[in-house]
C-alpha cells in the first residue's frame, strides 16, 4: 500500500524534517499550479518519471519553468539511450502516485530502489523547494538540504546534474 500524506508527514517529523504545506484547489499541470506557486515563498518544481531502453527508471526534478530536452537529457543523467515517460500503471507500481502528484516525497514509497532521483543543480541553488505531498491538492515547502536528507533516508543515491538548459548555462558562465 502506498504511503498516504499522513505517512510522508510523520516519516518527515521522524527524521526531524520542518516543512510547511498549504492545501489548494486539485492542479493537474505545471500551469495551472503557477497561479498557487506565486503565493508560496521557494522554487516550484516540475517532476518527470522517466525510463530508459534498459527499463532503468529516473525520477527527474527541476524548477518549474526549467527548459529540460528530453532529446538529449539522457547524456547528462546516465541512462543508456533515449528517455521516455513512464506510463501510469509503472508510476503507480514504483512510486505509488498518480501521474498529476509526482514529487521526490514518492522516493518514500520506492522501496525496491528501482528509481535514481535526479535533481537539477539550478533548482537546488533554492534555499526553499515545492513539492506535493503525494497528491496534487497540497504543496509542501522543506529546506534544500532537508530534501536531501529525506531522499538519503529513503536509501536513495540521488544525483545533482547541471542538465536544464539555464543549470547548463549557469555553469557555462563559472
Amino acid at each position: 500500500m502506498p504511503a498516504t500524506r499522513e505517512d510522508l508527514m510523520a516519516r518527515l517529523d521522524e527524521l526531524g524534517i520542518e516543512t510547511r504545506t498549504i492545501d489548494h484547489e486539485r492542479v493537474f499541470t505545471v500551469a495551472e499550479s503557477s497561479k498557487i506557486d506565486r503565493d508560496i515563498e521557494g522554487g516550484h518544481s516540475k517532476n518527470l518519471f522517466l525510463k530508459d531502453k534498459k527499463g532503468r527508471l529516473f525520477l527527474v526534478v527541476a524548477l518549474s519553468d526549467a527548459t529540460i530536452d528530453l532529446q538529449h537529457v539522457h547524456k547528462v543523467i546516465g541512462a543508456q539511450g533515449r528517455v521516455s515517460f513512464g506510463n501510469a500503471d509503472l508510476l503507480e507500481e514504483v512510486l505509488g502516485v498518480m501521474p498529476d502528484s509526482v514529487t521526490p516525497f514518492a522516493l518514500m514509497n520506492d522501496t525496491e530502489h528501482r528509481v535514481t532521483p535526479v535533481f537539477d543543480a539550478q533548482m537546488m541553488t533554492h534555499e526553499l523547494l515545492n513539492y506535493h505531498p503525494l497528491s496534487n491538492d497540497a504543496t509542501t515547502t522543506i529546506a534544500r538540504d532537508d530534501l536531501i536528507a529525506f531522499a538519503r533516508a529513503c536509501v536513495h543515491e540521488l544525483q545533482i546534474l547541471a542538465f536544464s538548459e539555464e543549470a547548463k548555462m549557469t555553469v557555462e558562465r563559472l
